[in-house]
């Protein structure tokens, strides 16, 4: 098992059983700040690399929420344009990390995911979750907009769907309306029926062949070659934007709530 562990939080990765299984961890509702983006992506990364894992398992640790999305403390404490590009580079680092690594992931949603959590999501390859995994694209209330996540948001969901969830930054969408557009594969009653599911799928894809799944993986994500850059291109949008006094005023009353 390799963990690498920061003041806050945790990512850490456990092999068994052809199955590479990372979890990560935040206290403030699994948010990802900084560290534990550049840690997922990371690990992530090395799981493709490692022969003894022919897919991923994506999970965060807990009952409650699967990830409340960026850190708002991060944030507000942005001060110029390189470091709020660097903060955003963040997500596109994970998003482009499932996306280059060789390997499926399965994504396990056992609760509420915000913002950055849904793009995380988003771009799993096989996605389960529970009646209680809700989503919500929050940021255009916080002053900037679901630039860096929007492709693998798109890519699941259309077009259309994308900019409803883009413009109703304060609503949530059910599980069951996750499902309906494509980002859960199958919704489940309870976190237990969940783990049950996703445990069979696993032995499933486990005992099929290792380079036809890698070759699947390929197929999936033909099309989107340019997304080191374009996600480069996004993350720079939004660290622009986070530094507007509207952005600053906005996030900070949205994290005093």
């Amino acid at each position: 098992m390799k963990e690498n562990k920061q003041i806050e939080g945790h990512v850490k990765t456990t092999i068994s059983g052809g199955v590479a299984e990372i979890e990560f961890y935040h206290p403030s509702h699994n948010a990802l700040p900084g560290h534990l983006l550049a840690d997922l992506a990371g690990q992530i990364s090395e799981a493709g690399r490692n022969d003894q894992a022919m897919v991923i398992l994506l999970k965060s640790a807990g009952k409650r929420t699967f990830c409340a999305g960026a850190s708002f403390d991060e944030l507000i404490a942005i001060e110029d344009r390189l470091n709020g590009k660097k903060f955003f580079m963040g997500f596109a680092g994970v998003i482009n990390a499932i996306r280059t690594c060789g390997k499926l992931v399965i994504g396990r949603v056992q609760g509420k995911a915000v913002g950055g959590g849904v793009g995380v999501l988003s771009a799993t390859d096989y996605c389960f979750a529970t009646q209680y995994a809700s989503i919500r694209l929050s940021e255009l209330a916080v002053g900037i907009g679901p630039f860096v996540i929007g492709p693998a948001v798109e890519r699941k969901v259309g077009l259309a769907a994308f900019s409803q969830l883009a413009l109703s930054p304060n609503q949530w969408q059910s599980a069951q309306y996750a499902q309906e557009k494509g980002l859960y594969a199958k919704v489940l009653d309870s976190t237990e029926e969940l783990d049950e599911h996703i445990q069979s799928v696993l032995k499933e894809l486990t005992s099929y062949n290792p380079k036809a799944l890698n070759q699947l993986k390929k197929v999936f994500w033909t099309g989107t070659e340019n997304w080191g850059q374009l996600l480069e291109d996004r993350a720079t949008v939004s660290g622009e934007l986070v530094l507007s006094e509207f952005s600053k005023k906005t996030i900070a009353a949205f994290k005093n709530k």
